[in-house]
């Protein structure tokens, strides 16, 4: 979730996400990725469309925090067999397996705004492949889980 109100949107996906349990650790990693990756891709789109608006601030989820969150989480697995998710300045864990991330501003991205919209875009673009990319490998990993897991319950 989306903390910034302007920016919040919860589908019935998203809702379902939340309240699923997930069948183990992985799995739930692997939807607080998407749950994340798709957040971000409404503020990067954002980012974009607001080119033209005056004192425009971009936005980005604070993807190092986020990654750190998970690389502890699965450490502590490794070490103890079970899933913390710890909160940090900008991210929440909440119950039911929810979790709300604060947008922060990207003030290279305001610099490079102020500079010249094209280099500006250029980064926004690549932030939209590299997200995409991450999303993708997301679902792949839960699609073969996914199989996997069919194959031995066959």
């Amino acid at each position: 979730m989306i903390t910034d109100e302007s920016l919040k949107h919860k589908s019935r996906t998203q809702a379902a996400k939340c309240t699923a349990l997930a069948t183990d650790n992985l799995a739930e990693v692997l939807l607080k990725v998407l749950e994340f990756t798709h957040a971000r891709q409404k503020i990067l789109a954002l980012n974009i469309r607001s080119t033209d608006k005056p004192d425009f601030t971009p936005k980005d989820l604070p993807c190092a925090e986020f990654a750190a969150v998970l690389s502890t989480a699965l450490d502590e697995h490794i070490r103890n067999n079970r899933l913390l998710m710890t909160d940090t300045e900008n991210i929440k864990f909440l119950s039911g397996g929810c979790f709300e991330v604060r947008p922060v501003a990207d003030n290279h991205a305001k610099q490079l705004l102020r500079t010249g919209k094209e280099r500006y875009i250029q980064l926004q673009v690549e932030k939209v492949v590299e997200n995409a990319l991450n999303q993708k490998f997301a679902v792949q990993l839960l699609w073969e889980k996914r199989q996997s897991t069919a194959n031995q319950n066959f």
